[in-house]
Parts: C-alpha cells; sequence; structure tokens
C-alpha cells in the first residue's frame, strides 16, 4: 500500500477520510456508509451488555498511520479522548520508520489463573502440599482439561502447574497456579471454569490424602483468572538514528541522550516512573478499547509487572550509543489480549476496528499494541526533555477550549490559532476571541 494515500490525512473532512479507507481496502463501502450515517451502538444492544442503561458514550476513534512492526505496515485504530495521543503515535512512528522501525516478539502467551485454599498455618503442611502439588500436576491438569475440552481441538489447553504458599496472620493460604494456553481468546470466562473445577477437586483430594482424621484440613476459598498475566509477554524495541531527534536549537545526539537520562530516572524513582508508565498506557488503552478488549485488565497487568523486582519502574527504557549515534528502545510487558470472545464480536466499533487492523491473530495484535506503546513513550520523551511537554500539550488545550465555548467548524482552529498565540489559554479569554471573530465575520 503506497504512503502517499495517507498524505495529509488529518487535514481532509470526515467523508474524505472514509473514502481513502474504501479506495484503499480497507473498509468496506457498506461500513463507510455505516460511518457516515452515524450508526454504531445501539441503546438496545447497550440495555443488553450492562444494566440500567440510560445511553451510550461516545469518544473519537482515530488512526495511526505510520506504524511499522517487523516490516509490516498497520493501521492501527486509537479510542481516546486525549487530543496529543493519536498525533503522537503518528509521529513517533515517523521517526521510528527512519531507523529500524519497531521489531516486536511474543515472548510467551499463557493465562495465569489461581485456585486458593485455606489451612492452619503450619511449616509441615506447607511442605506435604508442595509435594502433593509436584506429585499431582497431570491429574490437575486432566481436571481443567475435562472441565472445559472445547479449547484442546484448536490447540489450546492448560498447559503448567506451580504451587505457592503465604503466611498471614496465622491463617496459611494454599494456591494452585494454572498457565493455560486460551488461543484467540483472552479467555477469562474459560480460565474461571477449568479453575473452579480444580478447586473443587483438589481440596477434596488434599483433604482425603493430607487430613489425620475427619476433620478437613482445607477450605477452598476461590478461583480466579490472574490479571497478573506475567506468562503473557510481548517484547518490542527499535533503534532510531539520533539525527532524527533534533530540535531547534538542540542536535539530536543531545535529545538523544537526554530521553535516555529521562528513561533512567524512571528506574529510580517511582513518581517518574508512574508518570513515564502512564504515557506508555495512553497508547496502549487507547488500541485495547478500540479492539473491544478489556483496558482495566490491561492497566492492571502493566503496573503489577512494573513492579516485579519490588520497586515501580519505568515499563520501557532507552539508551544511546554515542559510537553508532543511535537511541535504541525497549518496552516488555503483559498483553492479555483477545481476537474473540467478550465485547469483540458484539461492539460495531471493535468490528471496525478488526477491519482496520486485518483481522489479526492476537499474537500479532499484542505485538501491534506493544510498539504503539513504545512509540507514545519516545513521543512524550521527546518533547519532554526538549521544547516541554506544555508546548504542545497547550496547542491541543486550545481546541477544546475552542469547542468548549460553542466554536463550530471552521471556527474552532480559527479560535485555537488565536488563542495559542495568546498569553491566555481559558474559557474567558476564548469567549471574548470568539466574540470578536464572529464580528469581524459578520463586518464582511
Amino acid at each position: 500500500m503506497s504512503k502517499k494515500i495517507w498524505r495529509h490525512f488529518h487535514k481532509k473532512t470526515l467523508a474524505e477520510r472514509w473514502q481513502v479507507l474504501e479506495e484503499a481496502g480497507i473498509l468496506a463501502a457498506e461500513t463507510c456508509q455505516a460511518l457516515a450515517e452515524r450508526e454504531g451502538m445501539s441503546l438496545e444492544m447497550a440495555d443488553q451488555m450492562i444494566e440500567n442503561v440510560i445511553t451510550t458514550y461516545q469518544i473519537p476513534m482515530g488512526l495511526s498511520l505510520n506504524l511499522k512492526v517487523n516490516d509490516r505496515a498497520y493501521i492501527v485504530p486509537m479510542v481516546t479522548e486525549e487530543p496529543s495521543v493519536v498525533a503522537a503515535s503518528n509521529f513517533a512512528g515517523q521517526i521510528v520508520n527512519a531507523g529500524s522501525g519497531f521489531q516486536a516478539e511474543v515472548i510467551s502467551r499463557l493465562m495465569t489463573g489461581q485456585v486458593c485454599l485455606t489451612g492452619p498455618d503450619n511449616v509441615d503442611l506447607e511442605a506435604a502440599f508442595t509435594d502433593w502439588v509436584d506429585n499431582h500436576q497431570e491429574e490437575i491438569l486432566d481436571w481443567a482439561k475435562s472441565a472445559y475440552p472445547a479449547i484442546l481441538k484448536y490447540g489450546g489447553g492448560p498447559r503448567a502447574v506451580r504451587s505457592a504458599y503465604y503466611s498471614y496472620q496465622g491463617r496459611g493460604f494454599y494456591l494452585i497456579y494454572l498457565d493455560v494456553d486460551t488461543q484467540e481468546a483472552m479467555g477469562a470466562n474459560m480460565m474461571n471454569t477449568m479453575l473452579e473445577a480444580v478447586k473443587e477437586q483438589s481440596c477434596l483430594a488434599l483433604n482425603q490424602a493430607l487430613a489425620e482424621d475427619e476433620a478437613p484440613l482445607f477450605d477452598p476459598l476461590m478461583a480466579i483468572l490472574s490479571n497478573h498475566a506475567d506468562q503473557c509477554l510481548v517484547r518490542v524495541q527499535c533503534e532510531i538514528p539520533a539525527r532524527k531527534l533534533s530540535r531547534p536549537g538542540l542536535a539530536g545526539s543531545l535529545v538523544a541522550q537526554r530521553i535516555a537520562y529521562a528513561s533512567d530516572l524512571a528506574q529510580v524513582d517511582p513518581y517518574r516512573a508512574a508518570t513515564h508508565n502512564k504515557g506508555i498506557m495512553n497508547g496502549i488503552d487507547a488500541v485495547v478499547l478500540a479492539t473491544g478488549n478489556d483496558w482495566r485488565a490491561i492497566e492492571a497487568g502493566a503496573h503489577s509487572y512494573a513492579v516485579k523486582d519490588g520497586a515501580y519502574r519505568g515499563l520501557a527504557t532507552w539508551s544511546y550509543d554515542e559510537d553508532k549515534e543511535t537511541l535504541h528502545g525497549q518496552l516488555c510487558l503483559p498483553l492479555a489480549v483477545g481476537t474473540v470472545g467478550g465485547s469483540i464480536g458484539i461492539h460495531p466499533q471493535a468490528k471496525l476496528s478488526q477491519d482496520s487492523l486485518g483481522h489479526l491473530p492476537a499474537q500479532e495484535l499484542m505485538q501491534v499494541i506493544a510498539a504503539i506503546g513504545l512509540a507514545q513513550n519516545l513521543a512524550a520523551l521527546r518533547a519532554l526533555v526538549s521544547e516541554g511537554i506544555q508546548s504542545g500539550h497547550m496547542a491541543l488545550h486550545a481546541r477544546s477550549i475552542a469547542i468548549q465555548v460553542g466554536a463550530e467548524g471552521e471556527e474552532v482552529a480559527q479560535l485555537a490559532s488565536a488563542l495559542a498565540d495568546s498569553s491566555t489559554i481559558n474559557q474567558e479569554k476564548a469567549r471574548e476571541l470568539l466574540a470578536e471573530l464572529r464580528q469581524d465575520k459578520s463586518d464582511h
């Protein structure tokens, strides 16, 4: 697909953008027609999804057009209300494309769930429990397979079992972890079905094996999928010529070195690390939401992974090679996303996103989403260590203020420009400038 078709895409009207997507074969004619007619989730559909529905809440969907992962170009849908997110991913994608592009790989794709039994806080019992789980792994896997046999014919199913023990306030928590290949699904319902079966049967078997009398030692507390998805990992990296990072008055090599320093800061300061990771998730959440996946689960998994070594750290890291004059970036995190199940097959905009992406398999989707996260981080850091983050944010903020005070059509861009040129960007100033703009129009 020629890059020329995306030239000045952001300056086109909505109708012109839909036409580009149709002519490129990305969206079908009937899909573009539905967009033009503002078709989306009906209130009737919404009323079937959650309780007490009163309306739907709409958020803009845009496209990241410059993403290249493993030498393949992607058109990536992003759902967000934050003005800078889509623009930042497009800008960073262009910079990365000038270097290596994004190189991504799925390290593993297994979902993890846990069964928790409670029992006495007893060292000997802990050892006996651990031995029992080690010696009955195949039996536990068989229980899980029997509970959800449908996944086996697709090549998925339970893969591994392990145990853990925690003592807290005189009570013992005896845990069995189950790792499952859920194939194209995120697999929450599948996992929970398996885990419930393992909970009941393991508790019964353990009480029969380890209790010395009829009184049970173990009580089944819970069985549930964990969002700490450390067995569902993706890694993405890129290498960028430093000269591509230059800013007015700042050499690219200096910007690259500063980005590396900012990355280092996020490894030692949790205050910076939290904002560093929030920027990454700005991009990731936007794609996760667009594709109908559970962004809350992805957020939980990312932030729990960020503290995997005992301290909260930045998920993305950057280093500068002075000899090669290149900036190297890397991001590794859990991304438990799916391409089937949940709202993916229900929400009309999720279906639209699948069309835009080309109906990717789950592992490829993981790689694309991770690349968006690293791109978002690059754009934020480049702005932060050069002109400052506020410069770009205030220009975009001016557009939001313009809309809030009632600017319409061409007035939005005109008022935003006037606000950006003024020393004050607030609603009072915006109303004053809008009145002047309309007065000028009426005079002519």
